[in-house]
């Protein structure tokens, strides 16, 4: 829809303009009922939600609305004399009347409409955002001696008895707390509440409760971009970054967990009464997922993980000796499901970082892995719904050559299964290696 309303437009100014050359009119009815025509027709295929009204629409409407309240008047004001007509004039109005429809359409053009995956789960899904304060540490991303604020946001099943399994969830390197919000939406129509957190400055972006906003770190972002590059850190440098951001993301998550279990304890009438604190569960994309694997090692009340497309940093060691990375020898006994896109699993017996990931790991020996061929790595979130283009540049270009639907859809569904069965005793867990 967006990219042929471009072109309707820029045809009908193309003929406007031609029109305006072989005439050697300045001024034209037909001009001004063109303009008028299109505006009109705009906000009658949003009213009738053949285009799907956002903020996005903002920039094209309100050039629509200008040009069709300025041929309007046009048409109302008597023309007293006929101005001299110039082509070059004619050709530099329409250039810059072409690219003004260019500019206003590009919102629309990043983040066209879509419909969202679907939700199968029995109740409806309300959300709540709330803002946490880490008394015990002090924001390392600044220099002005802050307390650490933690943003997170409640996905939960609204106007529900009773209490449900609490899941949360941990964003990519450069993500945000509502990268996977499908999943969360379907996890709650199913009985789930689901606190997805904003880890500040490695998100891309984060708002405060009372408005502050804090945008990714250029250093952390440096860091994370040098990383995935070969020869510019030492193995012992890359395993010693992969360890602190490990800490920053497992303290941030440890540290919501307390809170929300607090609150659980005390609060009435809001998300928190909805918990059941005995059945826990984690899961993250990327970076986050990794947090998620290294906070089951750290806490004994987490009861099932999910790892999406992310290595195992928590489970490596460094031997300065033999300048190697090791996987750790120790079993890891949660129930956890490993998904993967072909970005990740072309990676599992090749890369060092991924050594604790293989599946010949004896100590993982007990996991659920599975695969998305044709998938990469943004497929298992929800941005190539929102923004395919952005997706792919932030993939280098390369496309995924599975329907992203059918990746986040089915893996939605994958996730909730494996929780039913992990915390709610509803099975059994039989998925397939691959899909």
């Amino acid at each position: 829809m967006e990219m042929l309303t471009l072109v309707i437009v820029l045809i009908f100014e193309t003929a406007i303009a031609v029109y305006s050359i072989a005439t050697k009119q300045r001024r034209s009815k037909i001009k001004s009922w063109i303009r008028i025509a299109m505006f009109i027709t705009f906000v009658a295929l949003v009213l009738g939600d053949v285009v799907q009204w956002h903020i996005a629409w903002g920039a094209f409407a309100a050039l629509l609305l200008i040009l069709a309240f300025k041929e309007a008047a046009a048409l109302l004001r008597p023309q007293s004399h006929t101005p001299r007509y110039k082509v070059i004039s004619a050709i530099w109005k329409f250039f810059l009347l072409g690219l003004a429809v260019v500019v206003t359409l590009v919102p629309v053009l990043l983040f066209p409409q879509h419909r969202l995956p679907q939700v199968t789960g029995p109740f409806a899904v309300a959300t709540a955002a709330y803002s946490y304060t880490d008394q015990t540490r002090i924001e390392e991303f600044t220099d002005q001696g802050d307390k650490r604020v933690v943003n997170v946001e409640f996905w939960y099943p609204e106007r529900a008895d009773g209490t449900y399994p609490l899941l949360v969830f941990s964003h990519g390197a450069f993500g945000i707390k509502a990268s996977n919000a499908s999943t969360f939406t379907e996890l709650a129509s199913h009985g789930y509440v689901v606190a997805s957190i904003d880890h500040p400055y490695h998100s891309f972006y984060t708002v405060s409760e009372g408005g502050k906003v804090a945008m990714i770190n250029s250093g952390y972002m440096q860091e994370v971009n040098n990383a995935n590059k070969a020869g510019v850190y030492s193995l012992g440098e890359y395993f010693g970054l992969t360890q602190k951001w490990m800490k920053l993301r497992t303290d941030d998550m440890d540290f919501v967990l307390n809170t929300i279990l607090e609150q659980a304890g005390r609060q009435k009438d809001t998300v928190y009464e909805l918990i059941n604190v005995q059945k826990i569960g984690v899961f993250g994309h990327s970076m986050g997922g990794a947090a998620s694997v290294a906070l089951c090692r750290e806490r004994d009340d987490i009861d099932a993980v999910v790892n999406i497309d992310a290595p195992f940093f928590s489970e490596l060691v460094y031997d300065e000796v033999t300048d190697e990375l090791r996987a750790k020898s120790e079993a890891f006994t949660i129930p956890l499901l490993n998904v993967y896109s072909d970005d990740v699993w072309i990676q599992l017996d090749s890369s060092s970082a991924y050594i604790a990931n293989q599946l010949s790991n004896e100590h993982f020996k007990g996991a659920y892995t599975v695969h998305f061929r044709g998938a990469k790595h943004l497929s298992l979130t929800d941005l190539p719904l929102y923004s395919p283009i952005l997706a792919n540049l932030l993939q280098e270009g390369r496309k995924a050559d599975v329907d992203k639907y059918y990746v986040i859809e089915t893996q939605n569904e994958l996730i909730l299964r494996f929780f039913d069965y992990a915390l709610k005793g509803q099975g059994p867990f039989t998925p397939k290696a691959a899909y």
